[in-house]
């Protein structure tokens, strides 16, 4: 496995779209205005497709927005949870392929402590 990106989470994030600098996520194919579906794998393996958009924003240049609204009321996400976003390589069939797995963690205090766990 491959990590892509990581985020800790923002309000905007979670009330508005998920967000990435295109620069963060090395050369892309899509020019601004263009839109894809990005078709991701909870940690149950349950399919979820967020709809990316490129866009430009001058205090931000170009990002990446994406939206996930559904996946954030499902799994009550909350600010500064972090997603991880992961390449896995499926090996067992014909074709070599690979899919996009999503991971959010979320930090809490035990004992003493801070940990991060899977929501």
């Amino acid at each position: 496995m491959a990590i892509l990106i990581t985020k800790l989470l923002s309000q905007a994030d979670i009330e508005s779209c998920l967000s990435f600098p295109t620069s963060s996520l090395g050369p892309l194919p899509f020019q601004e205005g263009h839109s894809l579906d990005m078709n991701v794998h909870d940690q149950s393996g349950q399919e979820w497709i967020f709809s990316c958009t490129i866009q430009r924003n001058d205090s931000v240049g170009q990002f990446l927005s994406v939206g996930w609204l559904e996946f954030v009321r499902h799994k009550n996400l909350a600010v500064n949870d972090e997603v991880i976003f992961v390449e896995e390589a499926l090996e067992n069939q014909a074709v070599r392929s690979c899919r996009i797995k999503i991971q959010v963690k979320r930090k809490i205090r035990l004992f003493g402590n801070d940990i991060w766990a899977d929501v």
